[in-house]
């Protein structure tokens, strides 16, 4: 194993904790990252995130063929696949089934920037409006144009997937996405669902806050996270 792979296989373990941990997405769900100058990348077998171990990680091609490691892939690993395949700067995806972007795909709204760390995703969130799971490399495909140069999608009844430089950025963009989500949501209920009533930030007003994603922000973001996943072990009752 080369030293570049066995120094990301914590971090993708880690990344698939902190899905769960966070409530991102409970027995499915999954977070990869791209082992660099490569056409492949690591995922855990198929069992819920929470269980992922760096020791137990698959690595897969763009193709979708299992390069080493043992146990059966996630079915809709072609999400990362073909977003690898599509975009050589990603280096870390996560899909979780976020329960707060699954209702808004629901009830036709579309995300909307309402808190600073809303701002990374200023270009806006397209939504992959096809039911159902991503469980072929055609639908592989779809998810990833519309994707397209952006760094993330809302998946219709279905979840989110998020496209970033490496696994800790895709991650912490997941969360926040989530959370973003359901702020919104609390305020079309305060709105009485009267959306035009909420006071989403201008584009521009956006666009000022993408550095959230970045730096020692996104680093700090990353450290709590990484804490809770740590300090909570799967089925420790968490609040």
């Amino acid at each position: 194993m080369e030293p570049i792979e066995a120094g990301l296989r914590p971090d993708v373990a880690l990344a698939n904790r902190i899905l769960e941990r966070l409530g991102l997405s409970h027995a499915f769900g999954h977070a990869s990252a791209r082992i660099p100058g490569t056409n492949t990348f690591l995922i855990p077998t198929r069992r819920s995130p929470g269980l992922a171990e760096a020791s137990e990680l698959l690595v897969i091609d763009t193709e979708g063929r299992i390069v080493s490691g043992d146990g059966e892939p996630n079915s809709e690993f072609w999400i990362h696949a073909r977003l690898y395949a599509a975009r050589p700067d990603v280096g870390g995806i996560v899909h979780a089934h976020s329960p707060a972007c699954v209702c808004l795909t629901q009830i036709g709204e579309p995300h909307r920037v309402v808190h600073n760390q809303g701002g990374i995703f200023a270009g806006g969130v397209p939504e992959y409006s096809r039911i159902g799971l991503i469980r072929s490399r055609e639908l592989g495909d779809l998810l990833a144009q519309v994707v397209g140069r952006g760094h993330s999608a809302m998946m219709r009844g279905h979840g989110i997937t998020t496209a970033f430089a490496d696994v800790r950025a895709a991650t912490v963009a997941a969360c926040y996405l989530e959370e973003s989500a359901a702020l919104q949501l609390r305020m079309l209920a305060a709105a009485g669902g009267d959306a035009a009533r909420l006071r989403a930030f201008t584009r521009e007003e956006a666009e000022a806050l993408r550095d959230q994603i970045t730096g020692s922000v996104a680093q700090r973001a990353w450290e709590y996270f990484a804490a809770v996943a740590t300090e909570n072990p799967l089925g420790s009752g968490r609040k």
